[in-house]
């Protein structure tokens, strides 16, 4: 349990003591505290006297009266305490207990904030999966910034998390390129073949056409079915090497590549159908096969295998779910692009359809980003007349601005990247902000090594007394609860609110207290200070893969 979480059960049991010492209450209701919207009314509070009114029979306020004149505040951590309106109890607590965090992240380190005991409880986040037919784009990047911030803060939570990307290397995007690039490695060779319909023109496949000319020109002397199986086969490799270097430079990694090809390969999708089939939950009808997820809450069935004998791309969907609950995984993750919201349903669907509860499903829906710049939308690249990709944003901003702005907003909601804004040198700009935070604190520590003072435990922590540098504790040991909470409820933006907060705190103090003066043991309690906010804002920015610099 954090310390915050000690603190606050601490002062509930001491509540529940006094109650019963007040002798007004044999069987105590649960008590709830709660942290009032206006400071000014105390650190915590509880309306425990209302609800014991009925019971104790007596004024509310007599009740609370009674409960403050029996509390034993030294047990609970508390400095002050009030009565309120009806009945309200404010609590103003000893934050002397909150100097408890800074030997905590000295001695932890990297691992401060984490929790400690393992949820036992494995999720599989499947993000990006962007289909291996050109570059990543705005959305995925959005995609990733959000995926990998998401399984940060799970793992740091204490789950075990698998970080999975599906390749969409089968059906027709993919046949569509393998003929695109066939068309270009013709034209290479001097040989005129059109572009399918649905073709890509990008300047990717003409490279990747000429290339292939150049250094396998035998494929042209395979049969039709080889050649266009090597041409699927050499463009997924050469998109994908693509892609995962854009991604590890963007510092996203993932423990899992799973190619669609292997369900066909292991046969897993016919295996699916069966069950599903023998389940009762598959029908005929006009020639088609059908999914019955009208029984589970979707808006009406689905087609699963089409007049032609051919599969929906729902039904691949399927069994690669089936699969994920077969690796053993507790929970499934999927973040999905803006254009696939009326899929959420039918996929939940169809996992009930092969007894899997659907709540083990959770679907998050990554709205759209606009790229601004001079106040104008910047839809199309100067470069290549196409989308703007990650690799575009990368260079023009930076990998750590690139992701932290990407991932400071909530993923359900459209969100305007600013790109000038993303390169300012400002207060303005969050992630400078908070970086300029770190590297100050750096300089401060530079500065106590020259004086022979470094961090350390064995300091009178009891010298901090700055109402500013009890701020800051207080947001330091906000930190655990934070990832806890943002692990609960997938939002990952969360880490990007508390790297402000954190940083405006710290700034704060830096300007209302010196860190170095001629009183050695306060100056050596505030170096620690320091530091464990130092650890705390570097281990923050690393969950968002985001760096922390020492100077700037």
């Amino acid at each position: 349990m954090n310390l915050i979480d000690q603190v606050k059960q601490t002062l509930i049991e001491e509540i529940k003591a006094s109650i019963q010492k007040a002798e007004l209450a044999s069987d105590i209701p649960e008590i709830k505290v709660e942290i009032p919207k206006d400071t000014k009314n105390g650190d915590y509070a509880t309306n425990i006297a209302m609800v014991l009114t009925k019971i104790a029979k007596r004024n509310p306020r007599e009740i609370a009266q009674a409960i403050v004149d029996n509390l034993d505040t030294s047990k609970a951590n508390v400095k002050d305490v009030d009565i309120a309106g009806p009945g309200f109890i404010n609590f103003y607590m000893d934050n002397q207990y909150l100097t408890q965090i800074i030997p905590e992240a000295l001695e932890k380190g990297d691992d401060f904030g984490h929790v400690e005991t393992p949820k036992n409880h494995s999720i599989l986040l499947e993000y990006v999966s962007a289909n291996p037919t050109g570059d990543l784009h705005i959305g995925h990047a959005r995609n990733a910034a959000v995926g990998d911030t998401l399984a940060n803060v799970l793992i740091a939570a204490g789950y075990d998390v698998t970080r999975e990307y599906y390749i969409n290397d089968a059906g027709n995007q993919i046949t569509n390129l393998a003929r695109s690039i066939e068309a270009r490695f013709y034209k290479s060779l001097g040989e005129d073949k059109a572009l399918p319909e649905d073709g890509y023109h990008g300047k990717d496949i003409v490279e990747i056409g000429k290339d292939l000319a150049e250094k396998r020109p035998e494929i042209k002397d395979l049969s039709e079915d080889e050649r266009l199986k090597t041409f699927r086969q050499l463009g997924v490799e050469y998109e994908m090497h693509k892609l995962k270097q854009d991604l590890a430079d963007f510092n996203t990694h993932f423990d899992s590549w799973f190619s669609e090809t292997s369900l066909y390969e292991k046969d897993d999708i016919t295996q699916v159908f069966n069950k599903m089939k023998e389940l009762g939950y598959t029908y005929e009808e006009d020639g088609a096969t059908w999914l019955r997820t009208s029984d589970f809450k979707d808006d009406k069935d689905r087609v699963l295998i089409k007049k032609d004998g051919n599969y929906t791309y729902f039904l691949p969907d399927i069994a690669y779910h089936y699969d994920k609950i077969e690796r053993g995984n507790d929970t499934l993750i999927d973040l999905f692009g803006a254009d696939h919201h009326g899929y959420i349903n039918r996929l939940k669907a169809s996992m009930e359809t092969f007894g899997v509860d659907s709540d083990r499903l959770e679907i998050q829906i990554m709205q759209l980003v606009r790229l601004m710049k001079d106040g104008e939308e910047v839809k199309m690249s100067k470069r290549t007349g196409n989308a703007i990709t990650l690799r575009e944003i990368m260079d023009e901003v930076g990998i750590d601005a690139a992701r932290y702005f990407l991932a400071m907003r909530s993923a359900d909601t459209h969100f305007d990247f600013d790109m000038q804004l993303a390169k300012e040198q400002s207060q303005d700009n969050p992630v400078y902000y908070a970086q300029y935070g770190h590297a100050r604190i750096c300089s401060i520590l530079k500065q106590a090594k020259e004086k022979d003072i470094t961090p350390s435990s064995d300091v009178d922590f009891s010298l901090i007394t700055n109402e500013k540098a009890i701020d800051l504790l207080k947001k330091v040991a906000e930190f655990e609860p934070m990832i806890e909470g943002a692990a609960e409820m997938r939002a990952p933006h969360r880490v990007a609110n508390y790297i402000q907060d954190l940083a405006s705190h710290f700034h704060k103090f830096y300007n209302a207290e010196k860190v170095l003066t001629d009183d050695l043991e306060k100056t050596k309690a505030h170096v620690a200070l320091v530091e464990a906010v130092r650890i705390t804002l570097r281990n923050a920015l690393h969950l968002m893969g985001v760096t922390a610099p020492e100077t700037m």
